[in-house]
């Protein structure tokens, strides 16, 4: 039983590991980070390289039989004395191992990876691996003994105690340097979107000072996130902050402070021009389904109808694209959906 615990662990804290999915879905593209992820390290050292894994297009005795035709992700980064370099790419490689759990025993993972060790890397730099995933799975273990909070879920400070208690238990197995490598981009977009959470979730703000919160948030972010951030976090945003205007009857001229506040004059005026458009969409369709149901209500024949609607269609949406776009509105309609304006 004990063998099996990280896994176990992880099984009753999957209240834990669903707060994380939730929140990684701003995680940005690995690649623009690593240099985020190294650069204290890199300024300290002289010369760098990448030791990458072996088999690489052949089949590895390391990875399970899923993982057969994807190379092993253990490309890591060591210093000029061949001291290991950490950071995501670290624990990258040691989840590559982890996630096997299932087609393999614990056993035969932490086997594997001992052989892997042995056939890629030499001391001083092997040792420090080893070293570090012992305590990575240690860590992993005692992942499952964190307490679910007692806040609602719907509350920025349940997800605030979720990464508090995990920040604090990384203190037990890791130095400093350490955490920052491993754990570094995760805690930013971590934070990031917590205090998303809590400024969407102010009652006490208006739209517009929302907004401004959130783009200070956002300026605030290191330089080589914000492009992967940008149009994940603002269009998500935008949209929340538009749905609560509207819901409670805003204004024009409140829509356009917020989102100038939010996305800026240049990119207001283009949404501005979007609505619009979306505006016209709409009457179009409405009015075309409108004279539909009058036809279809009508004493023509099954035929008259059906050809009345095809002229009327052409008539109306004269591009192709337009016309298979309507016929899916008129499906929904006449399922009595909601038609998807993307109001």
């Amino acid at each position: 039983m004990q063998k099996r615990k990280i896994f176990i662990g992880l099984g009753i804290a999957i209240v834990i590991l669903l707060v994380i999915a939730l929140i990684l879905w701003l995680k940005p593209n690995q690649s623009t980070n690593d240099s985020a992820q190294i650069k204290n390290a890199d300024a300290t050292m002289s010369a760098s390289s990448v030791i990458d894994s072996p088999n690489a297009a052949n089949k590895s005795p390391f990875a399970s039989t899923s993982q057969q035709d994807i190379q092993i992700n253990c490309q890591l980064k060591v210093d000029s004395s061949n001291h290991l370099i950490v950071n995501e790419g670290t624990k990258n490689c040691f989840e590559f191992f982890i996630t096997q759990y299932g087609e393999k025993t614990l056993d035969q993972i932490k086997a594997d990876f001992l052989r892997y060790c042995e056939a890629t890397y030499k001391d001083p730099l092997k040792s420090q691996v080893i070293d570090l995933w012992t305590r990575y799975l240690q860590y992993r273990e005692k992942l499952g003994d964190i307490q679910e909070p007692s806040a609602d879920k719907e509350d920025p400070k349940y997800y605030k105690a979720v990464f508090a208690e995990m920040k604090n238990l990384r203190k037990k197995f890791f130095s400093n340097y350490e955490i920052d490598g491993l754990f570094g981009p995760e805690d930013v977009y971590n934070d990031y979107t917590i205090s998303r959470m809590e400024v969407m979730n102010d009652k006490s703000l208006t739209a517009e000072q929302k907004a401004k919160k959130l783009k200070a948030l956002f300026d605030d972010l290191p330089e080589d996130w914000k492009e992967n951030l940008q149009q994940i976090s603002q269009l998500d945003d935008l949209r929340k902050l538009t749905a609560e205007i509207k819901a409670r009857g805003g204004s024009a001229d409140e829509l356009r402070q917020m989102r100038t506040n939010l996305v800026g004059p240049a990119a207001t005026e283009r949404l501005e021009k979007l609505d619009v458009q979306r505006s016209q969409w709409k009457g179009r369709v409405s009015d075309y389904l409108a004279q539909r149901d009058t036809i279809m209500k009508s004493n023509m024949s099954d035929s008259a109808k059906q050809t009345a609607i095809e002229n009327m269609r052409k008539q109306n949406f004269s591009n192709e694209q337009e016309q298979l776009r309507i016929q899916t509105f008129e499906s929904i309609h006449d399922q009595g959906g909601q038609l998807p304006f993307g109001d």
